[in-house]
């Protein structure tokens, strides 16, 4: 089917398109191109005194040209950099027939088409290594024009910077913004880094439902949709909790698992409706050994990322270097808040949010209204990483009441540049104090709070079986990922975060 609404050089270059299927020169030809070298490894190990690299295969995108009659230079970029190739027509055409240069490469190719080059490394007089191209062949035709990133004085023009173009069509990002690679291989680095270090615990890595008959393990609005076989409705995982801990019941000593999460919440530099978050819990361990535990995991990602324990995030240098200071979150309403919390009750909560101008809901039980106070009023003092301990019952339905405070419970959030990025508990294995929670937690979603937890009778029935002491840990990677790479915005580590429909 006809296109329609080119531009003037799509329509261009789709009619060279034509023009090179009708030479017999496939534009997306079938056969495999075998790359035996990178940019990279050329750079790092070509040698002009040996003579090395004298038999290359190498492919990617055009992205700059200079044409000078029957020779030429050009740029070719693939995944590790850029380097300049040289095409001498006489040697890419050794017949008499000149048409793959004067025609094909002079005339149909542009800046963004891919193509394999076989020939050899050498410099050129000006110094810069180059591959003097002995064969050329096209591989894949681009049909839209990039949006070429131009310098001049170390001035740039032109830069493909908009952030929701950027978002939307992270394929063109990654091409003309090749920088941006980097966050994203640190991601995996990142991720890397943790799976090494569990399992030189030799905890084991698992997979649990994505698909969920209850919603569990945390507090959110879930996404709903129906299972047309089984005419149930279900949900997408919320938290991935409640079934690691089940599994801890079934006698496994440590788990994790790195799983995609979905909460129907709102967007912004730090929210995105689907992330990725660690969880792992191990048997016959509390929250006091999980926080020794954070620190030297926090340190170990540092310095297997980026060599250093010190990120630069904004204007803040954070080090990441235990030990980080533990303060418990009632302390930290007091000393920044200047406010007194314990022992209130809901209404004297709502009282303090209003005197401190803070936005509260009818459907806001205790524990949400202390949230809110924290929130507010102390979580942008937390900029080095700092444990914040003990929380009320209130807030945590999952979590094994304090040895010394049964109204509050042995969980700590880790705290870095004033955000949330980890959370961890001595788990609640009390199965009749777990049903007793989650039926608070039903009183409040009959009071409209949509993000309270759902009874899973399921979960008590395991703990019922008899679940040994077990600490848990939940990290989001994509706020890590940003702490690590001094990202702003979650959008910058996502390669494609959720955005809304185009014309909308």
């Amino acid at each position: 089917m006809e296109q329609t609404g080119l531009s003037e050089q799509e329509a261009i270059r789709r009619e060279s398109l034509k023009n090179i299927e009708s030479l017999g020169i496939p534009a997306y030809p079938a056969e495999a191109f075998d790359v035996n070298v990178t940019t990279a490894r050329l750079r790092k190990e070509y040698d002009a005194e040996k003579g090395n690299f004298t038999d290359i295969s190498i492919a990617g995108r055009i992205m700059t040209r200079r044409i000078m009659g029957a020779a030429a230079f050009f740029e070719l970029q693939d995944e590790y950099g850029r380097i300049q190739v040289y095409v001498k027509r006489d040697e890419i055409c050794p017949d008499e027939d000149k048409t793959l240069y004067n025609t094909v490469f002079k005339k149909l190719l542009d800046i963004g088409d891919i193509v394999g080059i076989r020939g050899y490394a050498f410099v050129t007089q000006t110094g810069e290594l180059s591959i003097h191209a002995k064969a050329l062949k096209l591989l894949s035709k681009s049909l839209r024009v990039l949006p070429i990133v131009k310098e001049k004085d170390g001035e740039v023009f032109d830069a493909f910077s908009d952030p929701e173009q950027r978002y939307r069509m992270r394929y063109v990002d990654l091409i003309v913004n090749p920088q941006v690679r980097d966050t994203f291989i640190k991601r995996t680095n990142i991720i890397n880094a943790m799976r090494t270090f569990f399992n030189a615990q030799n905890y084991l890595e698992v997979d649990t439902p994505v698909l969920q008959s209850i919603p569990g393990g945390a507090s959110a609005r879930p996404f709903v949709t129906h299972h047309n076989a089984l005419d149930i409705p279900l949900y997408l995982r919320i938290a991935n909790e409640l079934y690691l801990k089940r599994l801890i019941v079934g006698g496994f000593t440590g788990v994790y698992e790195f799983s995609r999460n979905f909460r129907n919440e709102g967007m912004d530099r730090t929210h995105n409706p689907e992330f990725t978050c660690m969880e792992i819990y191990v048997a016959y361990k509390d929250y006091l050994w999980m926080m020794n535990f954070t620190e030297q995991l926090f340190e170990n990602i540092a310095m297997e990322v980026n060599g250093t324990t010190k990120v630069t995030v904004g204007e803040n240098e954070i080090d990441f270097k235990g030990p980080y200071p533990r303060l418990p979150l009632l302390d930290a309403i007091k000393q920044y808040a200047g406010v007194e919390v314990a022992g209130k009750d809901e209404e004297q909560l709502r009282a303090i949010c209003r005197q401190l101008h803070i936005e509260v809901t009818p459907s806001m039980g205790k524990g949400k209204l202390i949230d809110a106070i924290f929130g507010e009023q102390c979580e942008q003092h937390l900029l080095q990483p700092t444990f914040i301990t003990d929380y009320p019952v209130e807030l945590s339905p999952l979590t094994k009441r304090h040895r010394s405070n049964p109204e509050l419970t042995e969980r700590f959030e880790l705290f870095v540049n004033g955000k949330e990025l980890c959370n961890a508990y001595s788990e609640l294995n009390d199965p009749v104090d777990q049903l007793r929670r989650f039926e608070e937690q039903a009183r409040l979603k009959d009071k409209g709070d949509d993000e309270a937890m759902f009874i899973d009778m399921d979960f008590v029935r395991a703990l019922e079986y008899g679940m040994p002491p077990t600490s848990g840990m939940g990290i989001g990677i994509d706020r890590l990922v940003m702490m690590m790479t001094g990202a702003p915005s979650i959008q910058d580590v996502l390669l494609f975060p959720q955005m809304r429909p185009e014309g909308k």
